[in-house]
């Protein structure tokens, strides 16, 4: 039985592609096409369930088209539509950290070593010049630069990172007014 501790979202089906059983994934990790894992992991019913990749293509940065193993009608495909994509945490664990892309880190959990936990990385920012993790708690949500000197420690495995942060970064939106001064 796969466990979520097991997986790490990467993506979700969100419609049929052709008459063929193909599939349309929007993706923010392209680990699949980094790994040697065969499968992707589809959250159906609240269970995760494997599915072999027969193949895939991409059609865009974000989106590819995949067609799975004993997915073979449009009618079959249209039952995967909305699923959750997952994919198995110890196959990105033997992915050297060179072939990480920014949008890999999307899930991990963020410590700050003077700020303790930040936070889990829900996006990727990169739309402007300076990438940016957006890091979400509960009760806030934090723009990070995604910037390899700020990495102190990475843990593939439990997908955590441990970050050094400039003194006041953190406390960038914070604003005081004149009368405060």
């Amino acid at each position: 039985m796969i466990r979520n501790d097991d997986v790490f979202k990467i993506g979700i089906f969100n419609k049929p592609h052709g008459v063929k059983g193909e599939l349309q994934l929007t993706f923010t990790d392209d680990i699949f096409d980094r790994s040697e894992c065969d499968y992707i992991i589809c959250k159906i019913d609240g269970l995760l369930v494997p599915f072999f990749i027969e193949n895939y293509r991409f059609k865009s940065d974000t989106t590819a088209l995949f067609k799975l193993e004993g997915i073979d009608t449009a009618e079959r495909a249209r039952s995967l539509v909305n699923a959750e994509i997952y994919f198995p945490k110890k196959y990105a664990e033997t992915i050297p950290l060179s072939e990480l892309t920014w949008n890999s880190f999307i899930g991990y959990r963020v410590t700050g070593d003077e700020y303790g936990y930040l936070g889990e990385i829900t996006n990727v920012e990169n739309s402007t010049i300076n990438t940016l993790f957006i890091i979400d708690n509960s009760e806030k949500q934090f723009l990070v630069p995604a910037q390899e000197d700020f990495i102190l420690d990475l843990n593939q495995k439990d997908r955590t990172m441990l970050m050094h942060l400039p003194d006041g970064l953190l406390d960038l939106d914070k604003t005081e007014s004149i009368d405060e001064r």
